[in-house]
């Protein structure tokens, strides 16, 4: 059975999470991403339950989670950090890291600064900060594929996206036949409980497509240091994905050469959905023993 309970962290800042599984399983941490919330992760949790302690968040500024107002709260480095202390909160090290969209932007980072908090990573749909940039910087389709993220950043993003019952934000989701009206009335609590939160993501990250040749992502630049990842790591990926694209994953052993790569080609950006049973397969996979 799935619990909901809060997470106090230092800072002030609470995070709403999802638990369930057993004591003494293996730890696994289920990320998130945009524009969802944690209760996306409840079907492969649910699958897990008897093999597994599983805890899903509702990141910083979603859902049920403390959501400041102030864009910098939502830098990387804030994010993370609320990461890094729900894993020490539970002890760590994490068996299983797992993490989609905004949630493997954290994830990336969290393995790359802090790899004694997790034994391994699974990564879903979520672009390595340094192909990400390289993407944004040297290939048109990726520009244009992330052209998107820049009217999340517009002023009134918010009121944009929630007008007509959400008639800007239901496309982001796509027509697939996994969109059922009982989870389409999940997302839409989630919605109405505040976009200003999940759209700072976005305002607050360097990382976006360019506006012009001297826009300053040409100038930024993203040192080998800080973004190898020596974490055993498993890449998920459906390629049908239209935001982000295949050649994100070109070159990721550079900077994670402990990597393997299952793409998926019937697949979207919402594979979680789409393909519960394969999630569920890839973390079982990770899983030590």
């Amino acid at each position: 059975m799935i619990q909901t309970l809060q997470q106090p962290l230092l800072g002030g800042v609470t995070l709403e999470c999802r638990a369930c599984g057993q004591p003494g399983a293996p730890k696994v941490l289920l990320l998130h991403g945009f524009p969802e919330a944690a209760f996306v992760w409840d079907e492969v949790m649910a699958e897990l339950a008897g093999r597994a302690q599983c805890l899903a968040p509702n990141l910083r500024g979603y859902a049920g989670s403390s959501a400041p107002l102030e864009v910098a709260a939502y830098r990387a480095r804030h994010l993370v950090g609320d990461v890094v202390q729900l894993i020490e909160g539970r002890g760590a090290p994490i068996d299983l890291l797992v993490a989609h969209d905004w949630g493997g932007a954290l994830a990336w980072n969290l393995a790359a600064a802090r790899p004694d908090l997790l034994r391994r990573l699974l990564i879903i749909n979520a672009p390595h900060p340094a192909t990400f940039l390289r993407e944004l910087q040297g290939s048109p389709a990726q520009q244009v594929a992330s052209r998107y993220m820049l009217d999340l950043c517009e002023p009134g993003a918010e009121a944009t996206l929630a007008a007509d019952d959400f008639a800007r934000l239901w496309p982001f989701l796509g027509q697939g036949a996994w969109l059922t009206p009982a989870l389409r009335e999940r997302y839409r609590q989630v919605w109405q409980l505040g976009l200003t939160g999940p759209l700072n993501y976005y305002r607050a990250s360097p990382l976006r497509p360019p506006r012009s040749a001297s826009d300053p992502l040409h100038a930024l630049g993203l040192p080998d240091e800080v973004t190898r990842v020596a974490v055993p790591t498993r890449v998920l990926w459906g390629e049908r994905d239209h935001a982000l694209l295949p050649g994100l994953l070109e070159g990721l052993e550079q900077w994670v050469p402990n990597a393997s790569v299952r793409r998926v080609p019937d697949a979207s950006h919402w594979i979680v959905h789409e393909r519960p049973d394969l999630v569920v397969q890839e973390v079982l996979a990770a899983l030590p023993g």
